[in-house]
């Protein structure tokens, strides 16, 4: 069983500071400011799942926030992932704020300030993931966070239940299969940036034309081949080269740097997969269409901040499990 952390046995008086001692465990370091005048109670429950932390935290209704103080002093960059069980919450983040309700999903990242009220008492599972093994920009990641995705919205059908499950039951796992289990956690978690990115790529009335979703799914398809140019791309299509560019000036990037962001996407995500063995990173450029190392070695520090071998060599943590991935706990 996991171990289960309570604030029913501890004084009054140091109720509150031991909540926030457990929270910051299990999550991230924040401030906790509770919401009623009678003697704060909260209980969690957290289990290392492979390179995931997996709590459920049933508490009083409060305020938690991460500050810049304890994001300069605590500077791990993680994701977290959470599924609102019951009660609800307003989660605010990048200049976002967003009412969540029982059974949403809600994202937020721990290397940049949020908060999240929760007016009520609540239950909330929260997966807390290194934010590296995701294996997608941060521009991306930053259209999630300071967000809540409802049950009935494209991933939210899939995510919440799944979650939900896996955390109930993550202390039953062996290391290998939670392995696993955390590798398609992540997995589901870098669709969902995907899934999102393009919506938000796509037109005020959420449609695309129908001719730049097949220039996609082609380069897509294609990112492997180092011939893949606007020029190869306007030929399979049919179309000039002008009008390719023509049809992408409402996409907000250029045919070009797509092409790049896709292949380093897949790039990054090889690097950071669980194996036996540690992929060369000229390989897997040489995969994805790179045909110059110094290039891919440029293009890829630009996009992710840090060179693609040290990118791969992060992902060590990660495949020895929770512990080694969250230091301190």
């Amino acid at each position: 069983m996991s171990p289960v952390l309570t604030t029913a046995s501890v004084p009054d008086r140091d109720k509150v500071a031991y909540w926030r001692d457990a929270v910051g465990r299990a999550v991230v370091p924040m401030t906790v400011t509770p919401r009623g005048t009678g003697p704060f109670d909260g209980r969690i429950t957290t289990t290392g799942l492979g390179c995931l932390r997996v709590s459920t935290l049933e508490a009083d209704a409060g305020r938690v926030s991460r500050t810049p103080s304890l994001i300069a002093s605590s500077p791990e960059a993680f994701l977290a992932v959470g599924v609102q069980v019951s009660g609800s919450a307003t989660l605010a983040q990048d200049g976002r704020r967003a009412a969540v309700r029982q059974g949403d999903l809600m994202v937020y990242d721990t290397t940049r300030p949020y908060s999240l009220d929760h007016p009520e008492r609540f239950v909330s599972h929260v997966f807390v993931l290194p934010r590296h093994a995701l294996g997608v920009p941060d521009a991306d990641l930053r259209r999630i966070t300071g967000t809540a995705i409802g049950a009935a919205d494209g991933f939210g059908t899939v995510l919440p239940p799944f979650l939900a499950s896996l955390a109930a039951s993550a202390h039953s796992y062996s290391p290998a299969v939670g392995g696993r289990l955390a590798g398609s956690v992540v997995d589901l978690v870098a669709a969902l940036v995907t899934e999102r990115t393009r919506q938000a790529d796509a037109g005020p009335d959420g449609t695309r034309d129908p001719l730049v979703v097949r220039v996609r799914d082609h380069i897509d398809r294609n990112l492997g081949d180092p011939a893949l140019s606007p020029e190869a791309i306007a030929g399979a299509h049919q179309i000039s080269v002008r009008y390719l560019h023509r049809l992408f000036e409402g996409e907000g990037i250029t045919v070009t740097r797509l092409v790049q962001r896709r292949r380093l996407e897949e790039c990054a995500r090889e690097l950071a997969r669980r194996g036996r063995t540690n992929p060369t990173v000229s390989a897997v450029a040489r995969r994805w269409g790179f045909v110059s190392p110094t290039h891919f070695s440029r293009a890829f520090r630009t996009a992710y901040g840090v060179p693609p071998r040290e990118w791969r060599d992060r992902r060590a943590p990660a495949a020895a499990g929770a512990e080694s991935a969250f230091p301190g706990t």
